[in-house]
């Protein structure tokens, strides 16, 4: 393995292998793709790197001073359940996204006593709130990995916004039950200040809102097509911190969202209330009668938290920083009650 010129040389890096499981295609900048591609490359310049999906039907056998990083699968037989076990690990890190939804996140509980510690990609509305959270005794172990944009991916494209009252919100995604998808319905249904059109596809309908389909969005056609929009907006019960946000931040728009979509007062984000279709139509109105001034202003602040904190060079840091350090917290016993639930939610998938 080549270390990239003048990158810097970790402790004991050419001994050192990292057996790295996440989703990956270099074909693909979305989510989860983007992140196993961002931190996929990073550590293949630092150390010997080993690449598996996370469906893998493999078992590692570590050498002395491997480590086992990544993102385990709901099912027994894939790479991080049947690896994670194995004896001779100098490390092992989960790394993941967390919301407070054990349909989403109970399998992890199999390994949070046997990895080190677990890097959870999430929004602070969800770190915040570890303590009122079914997870709670997991948080010795939890370090908190907010997400990043790659600008080279999403360049800037939203120079101007539309007339008051003509503005427009784009929502760009699937409809997995986290999405929350019925309330976009409902907004675009109860409120006369809110126009949803939809980028992407799923499984559900959203009825009401307006249907553009699967777009490209590395095609120059499909942002001149976002260009056109003021808003992004997303409405998650249950969501991590989705992508779409920061990319959409990236494209010069102004994200909406809800608390539960991981972000709550953060620079250039917008929150609108979750399943309050009354409460959200007062932020619209207020939106669709700022100023061009105000809208610039937050567009401003939301380029510089994307400059300044979200970016995959701060995220990757705190990967390595993990990698190189010792910390291994213990965590309390879970008690019969939270073996129950987790077991429990285990088995809905």
């Amino acid at each position: 393995m080549s270390l990239r010129r003048g990158s810097p040389r970790p402790r004991n890096a050419a001994m050192t292998t990292v057996h790295f499981v996440y989703p990956r295609d270099a074909t693909r900048n979305s989510s989860p793709f983007c992140i196993g591609n961002e931190v996929g490359d990073r550590l293949a310049r630092d150390y010997d790197v080993r690449f598996y999906g996370w469906r893998d039907q493999v078992t590692i056998e570590p050498k002395p001073g491997d480590i086992l990083l990544g993102h385990p699968h709901w099912r027994r037989d894939s790479v991080f359940d049947r690896s994670v076990n194995r004896p001779g690990w100098a490390r092992r890190i989960l790394m993941a996204p967390y919301a407070d939804d054990l349909r989403q996140v109970a399998y992890y509980d199999r390994h949070m006593e046997q990895c080190d510690l677990f890097l959870a990609i999430t929004g602070n509305y969800w770190f915040d709130r570890i303590e009122a959270s079914p997870i709670r005794r997991w948080k010795p172990k939890m370090r908190h990995m907010d997400l990043a944009v790659n600008r080279a991916f999403f360049p800037f494209v939203k120079t101007r916004f539309n007339p008051p009252g003509e503005r427009k919100f784009l929502y760009i995604g699937h409809t997995a039950h986290n999405k929350n998808v019925g309330y976009l319905s409902q907004l675009q249904r109860e409120c006369d200040s809110v126009d949803i059109s939809w980028a992407g596809r799923g499984r559900k309908k959203i009825p009401g809102v307006h249907v553009l389909g699967f777009m490209d969005f590395s095609q120059p056609e499909a942002r001149a097509k976002v260009a056109g929009f003021d808003f992004m907006i997303t409405v998650g019960a249950m969501d991590a911190n989705p992508t779409t946000i920061l990319e959409s931040m990236a494209w010069g728009l102004i994200p909406t969202v809800t608390m539960q979509s991981g972000y709550e007062n953060r620079a250039g984000i917008v929150n609108v209330p979750l399943n309050d279709a009354a409460a959200a139509e007062l932020v619209f109105k207020k939106l669709q009668a700022r100023t061009d001034a105000e809208l610039l202003e937050t567009q401003r602040l939301g380029q510089e938290a994307i400059d300044t904190h979200y970016r995959w060079d701060r995220f990757y840091a705190d990967v390595r920083a993990a990698i190189e350090g010792s910390e291994s917290p213990a965590i309390r016993k879970a008690t019969w009650t939270e073996r129950i639930l987790m077991k429990t939610f285990d088995l809905v998938h």
